[in-house]
């Protein structure tokens, strides 16, 4: 099993709008940042990313000296349906009731034709165990999305997906973890370098 996972979340997109399975590019112009990233993060890693530009360019910017694994799908962020690409305020007035319990419920609600927190639990750990059981003792860097990043917090760390919501997760930060015999441990969260 995977020693260490070390999460990281894509460099910023600047989109104003809610942003799921919409291909948008990160700015990664700010190289200092990504190269503290870099240092912060242990050389001997495998680096793994959702197939979404931004997670991809971002992954791509680390690999150097790192074995780089195919982009997975499954790590994406949430497809937010009807939603990706509106502003908040556009969501709450389109679907006042379901945008409220979508946030304050996280669970089974999802958005139309979008996935529910529940779905993309399920979608991130499964990836997460199978990438884990592929590289016995790696340390693996899962560059990803704040959706993808939350819900692994929620399943490893013990949290409600209310919880985890609570937690900020930036651009280019790690949250980091540890397996032992009786799971993930969380050792960081949304550590910037």
């Amino acid at each position: 099993m995977v020693a260490r996972l070390f999460w990281v979340r894509h460099g910023p997109t600047h989109e104003r709008a809610l942003t799921g399975w919409r291909d948008v590019p990160a700015d990664l112009s700010d190289t200092a940042a990504v190269a503290r990233l870099d240092v912060a993060l242990p050389r001997d890693a495998l680096v793994v990313s959702s197939d979404l530009l931004r997670a991809v360019t971002t992954a791509d910017a680390l690999s150097q000296g790192r074995s780089r694994l195919p982009h997975d799908a499954a790590l994406r962020e949430f497809d937010f349906g009807l939603w990706d690409g509106m502003h908040f305020d556009a969501i709450a007035e389109r679907d006042p009731q379901l945008s409220r319990q979508f946030w304050e419920q996280p669970g089974d609600i999802a958005p139309p034709q979008g996935e529910s927190w529940n779905a993309v639990a399920a979608r991130v750990a499964g990836a997460i165990d199978r990438l884990a059981a592929a590289h016995p003792g790696a340390c693996l860097i899962a560059v990803a999305h704040f959706g993808a990043i939350l819900t692994h917090l929620s399943h490893a760390g013990g949290m409600t997906p209310y919880q985890a919501l609570g937690h900020p997760i930036d651009n280019l930060s790690i949250t980091e973890f540890a397996r032992d015999p009786g799971g993930w441990q969380v050792a960081r969260i949304n550590h910037v370098a």
